[in-house]
């Protein structure tokens, strides 16, 4: 078995005890962290090194955004892409070269689009859909068993998020992210791994806000994904979300994903 988790760490500097606990008490052979919010020359390479992930590969900069993919497995560095051609560092890809030998592993972090669902008022949020466009004719090129991971920042079902009639102007689940995001889809015919294990209705959140209690009012929202193309989704074996990192000190606002593959 090949463990693979996906988790939003938002900074890994300053989580690392959270990352170390995590993979003490899950043990994943390969992991994908998004928002590690510093460049690689400041990763803390050292720590992951006595945790045992000897082979990193890292996309970062510095303060904001950034990917990391850390594992026991050797790999090899195949993909980095800078979607909006604006140097920010989103998305690193690497082969798997030991077991699981000749899997793509796709680790995103796509923007989070602002506050207001209007490309013309807020900027950011059509750099969100572009960044989605983009992907989505990338993908539909994918002749390799691939597994796309990561922090996508779009709750897609009604049963995503706490209160979907509420939320459907506020981004992250408005109709216009939820059909982008279809489109990366059905690019690749992707199959939610998250949906697969767990189907609707089933709770899985991933993100709580920090402005919320939110252990009392779960006001939660699944915003982090882990896709497989077709032809892996049957040496996917088990798919969890490990809520209880949410209530360790000072936590990230989203929670890790761990799937299990008969690799």
């Amino acid at each position: 078995m090949v463990k693979i988790a996906s988790w939003n760490i938002n900074s890994v500097r300053l989580r690392i005890d959270q990352v170390a606990r995590f993979v003490d008490e899950h043990e994943p052979d390969v992991l994908c962290l998004q928002e590690i919010k510093t460049l690689e020359k400041n990763f803390p390479h050292e720590a992951f090194e006595t945790l045992g992930y000897t082979y990193r590969a890292v996309h970062g900069q510095k303060g904001y955004h950034g990917v990391a993919t850390v594992s026991r497995i050797p790999f090899r560095d195949f993909s980095k892409h800078d979607w909006q051609d604006n140097g920010e560092a989103r998305h690193i890809g690497v082969e798997l070269l030991g077991r699981g030998q000749g899997l793509i592993l796709e680790n995103v972090y796509i923007p989070a689009g602002g506050d207001v669902p209007d490309r013309q008022v807020n900027p950011k949020f059509g750099q969100k859909l572009d960044f989605l466009d983009r992907m989505t004719r990338w993908a539909g090129e994918i002749e390799r068993p691939t597994l796309l991971v990561g922090d996508f920042n779009v709750a897609p079902l009604e049963c995503d998020v706490y209160d979907h009639r509420a939320l459907l102007k506020v981004v992250s689940h408005t109709p216009i992210e939820v059909e982008a995001l279809s489109r990366l889809r059905d690019a690749h015919g992707w199959v939610d791994l998250g949906r697969h294990f767990i189907p609707p209705p089933g709770r899985n959140y991933s993100w709580w806000s920090y402005r919320s209690y939110w252990r009392q009012k779960d006001h939660g929202r699944r915003l982090d994904h882990m896709w497989a193309s077709p032809e892996l989704v049957a040496q996917a074996k088990a798919h969890t979300f490990v809520e209880d990192t949410r209530r360790w000190e000072k936590p990230s606002d989203h929670v890790p994903l761990v799937t299990e593959f008969d690799l």
